[in-house]
């Protein structure tokens, strides 16, 4: 090894040992006849102090050259009790350089920098301390959920790269066969039908911390390529699998920042999530929730509250002090949800609403809102999808404007018991909500072809402070269900055989109950690491163009490869 010891490692108890360190030169002070250099790696940082030839040395190279150095550990005069190395330094006696370097292109550690520098020179942006322990954090949670999993007897199973097209949702990503000239393999946006297939081949557990890639819009949460734990099990009910993923994120949480999660956590359907919060992934952390208030608003002549199905309020507490202006900004989110807008009042006297309200229902809105003087209601009346999904997205703006603070860092929440089935007004027909292959509840097989709007799935999701880490289901595993499911959606089961035929043809010898479930692992990680962009959590994540910035990704391809792929460029 060229080291003795790392720049963290060193304490008081090492003092008059001879040392031999090696790092990026993280500052450079003059002070004398002597020089102080702070010597980094990405355990911590050591201060070197050098004087006579060493002392020139140093000071003819650039900040971020990468030095060894040895020297005496001593006792330090005036210690740093910030740096865990602040008790002492070394005494340097040889310097050897091993990788000089050249003047910056930016100041990497400059908390301005733009994103397009971060991006274009990530081998400097992932010296930051906060960016390295953003990856240590997410190598350690991996370490911790294959821990968790192999002591449950998951195997851990690598699937296919290189795939058969599957309709999954998203675009696939396309890989053109030099073999096999005019057919393409598509990338994996999940493993699904891959493990699904490991449990009728008896492999009753599996598990993969699997790349997965997409070709769709980008956002603060998404990636083209990211990574998921993806996980099935035969055998199981929706319990089982709930039980599992509490456990193993109870497992991660403890051994990477040593917080004990709650578990159960809670459990909400997702009608009680949309009544109560307006959203399939509520921020449980805050409280603001919505109110069902159809009956005292349908006693009213106002002729919106009349015709609409239903009305449903939010009391944004203490918000009685909301200028026009904001008010107006919350009435213009509504709208963006395909509501006709916001119906509001201050209290019980102040505001449009005050005004079309008899007191007596306006003290009745008031109490079953339990709403004060300080108060802001703000009521939308439309249809429930409509109405309790646009109030969702006014809780979270207020939440923001109001800077509220959570009642805890982290709160995870399932959601479960989805709608199979949901209308498109497009198509005119129906269209699975999340997949075509969760098994329907039994209760409800009777509605298939009668009345699919009340068909619900075992399907669930996943959420942790607002925000989806994933979904699985108890897969559909019976061929008479599913053909009855597909033909409520318009598909022959001949259609989905060409589709899918290879797992639909295994399922014919012998296919156990299963369901599972995938985490959105960099998701995870960026909640943990108290982010809100994935990219901060990826060593090498691409812009909001889908474009590696560092390597200049995508790029072109010369005309001989073109050739050997039988692929001709149109432009």
């Amino acid at each position: 090894m060229l080291r003795t010891h790392t720049c963290g490692e060193l304490r008081k108890e090492h003092e008059g040992k001879k040392v031999v360190l090696c790092g990026w030169m993280h500052s450079l002070r003059e002070h004398g006849n002597v020089v102080f250099l702070d010597l980094r790696d990405r355990y911590g940082i050591t201060q070197i102090v050098a004087s006579d030839t060493l002392k020139d040395r140093l000071q003819s190279l650039k900040r971020e050259s990468v030095v060894r150095i040895a020297g005496t550990v001593v006792a330090k005069p005036e210690p740093n009790e910030k740096l865990e190395t602040g008790n002492i330094e070394v005494q340097a006696q040889t310097l050897e350089v091993l990788g000089e370097a050249d003047t910056l292109p930016v100041d990497y550690q400059d908390p301005h920098i733009t994103e397009e520098s971060r991006l274009t020179y990530r081998y400097l942006d992932l010296r930051r301390p906060d960016m390295q322990h953003n990856i240590i954090l997410k190598h350690k949670a991996a370490l911790a959920a294959r821990e968790f999993l192999d002591k449950e007897q998951f195997v851990e199973i690598e699937t296919p790269m290189l795939m058969r097209h599957t309709p999954e949702g998203a675009r696939d990503y396309v890989v053109p066969s030099r073999i096999n000239q005019g057919l393409f393999y598509s990338l994996p946006q999940s493993p699904q039908i891959y493990k699904q297939i490991l449990m009728v081949s008896g492999f009753d557990r599996y598990f993969q911390i699997a790349r997965c890639m997409r070709d769709e819009n980008l956002r603060m949460d998404r990636q083209p390529e990211f990574t998921q734990i993806d996980m099935e099990m035969s055998f199981v009910d929706e319990q089982d699998v709930f039980d599992v993923l509490e456990r193993m994120h109870a497992h991660i949480f403890k051994h990477t920042l040593g917080i004990d999660l709650k578990v159960p956590f809670e459990r909400l359907t997702y009608k009680q999530a949309m009544d109560r919060y307006g959203s399939d992934k509520p921020d449980l952390r805050f409280g603001l929730e919505l109110v069902d208030v159809t009956d005292i608003m349908k006693e009213t002549e106002v002729q919106a509250f009349k015709e609409n199905k239903t009305v449903y309020c939010l009391n944004a507490k203490n918000c009685a002090e909301f200028s026009r202006k904001k008010i107006d900004k919350l009435n213009d989110i509504a709208r963006t949800y395909h509501t006709k807008g916001v119906f509001w009042m201050k209290g019980i006297t102040d505001g449009p609403l005050a005004k079309l309200l008899d007191e007596n229902t306006a003290r009745a809105l008031a109490k079953r809102c339990e709403a004060g003087e300080h108060d802001l209601l703000v009521v939308i009346a439309d249809d429930w999808q409509k109405a309790t999904t646009a109030l969702g997205h006014l809780r979270n703006e207020i939440i923001k404007e109001k800077e509220l603070q959570p009642t805890e860092p982290f709160k995870f929440a399932w959601i479960h018991d989805f709608p199979m089935f949901e209308w498109d007004e497009e198509e005119a027909r129906w269209d699975a909500m999340h997949n075509p292959f969760s098994m329907p509840r039994e209760e409800h097989l009777e509605y298939l072809e009668k009345d699919p709007s009340r068909v619900h799935a075992k399907q669930y999701d996943l959420t942790l402070n607002g925000v989806e880490l994933g979904s699985g289901s108890v897969r559909n595993h019976k061929r008479e269900i599913l053909e009855r499911v597909l033909k409520v959606m318009g598909h022959e089961f001949e259609e989905a055989t060409k589709k899918f035929g290879f797992m639909l043809n295994a399922f014919r010898y012998g296919v156990p109950p299963h369901g599972g479930f995938a985490v959105g692992f960099d998701r995870l990680i960026t909640l943990m690491c108290g982010h809100t962009d994935i990219r901060e959590v990826i060593a090498f994540p691409k812009n909001k163009k889908a474009q590696g910035m560092m390597e200049g990704s995508p790029s072109e391809i010369d005309k001989k490869h073109l050739k050997e792929l039988g692929l001709h460029l149109n432009n």
